[in-house]
């Protein structure tokens, strides 16, 4: 199970893990503003299972949870080698 299955997983089961108020929903422009990314290869990493799932809260409506995003963008730069 990697890192955002896990955090998935925890949050639903332990209630008090729960993404509280300060997260939102947030659409594909805002998504392509934080990541610095495009559409197409945003829709790829999803495909891939390298970037966060989005939600259907209705309709043709697609939306990303904003933590979800950000927790993503800190993986990246946690992850990149130290003193390049």
């Amino acid at each position: 199970m990697d890192g955002r299955a896990a955090s998935r997983a925890t949050a639903m089961s332990d209630p008090t893990v729960a993404y509280g108020p300060e997260d939102r929903l947030i659409a594909l422009p805002e998504v392509i503003s934080i990541v610095g990314y495009g559409k197409t290869i945003i829709y790829r990493w999803v495909r891939e299972g390298a970037f966060p799932e989005p939600c259907h809260p209705g309709g043709a409506s697609t939306r990303w949870s904003e933590i979800e995003v950000r927790e993503w963008v800190q993986q990246q730069l946690q992850a990149r080698p130290v003193g390049q």
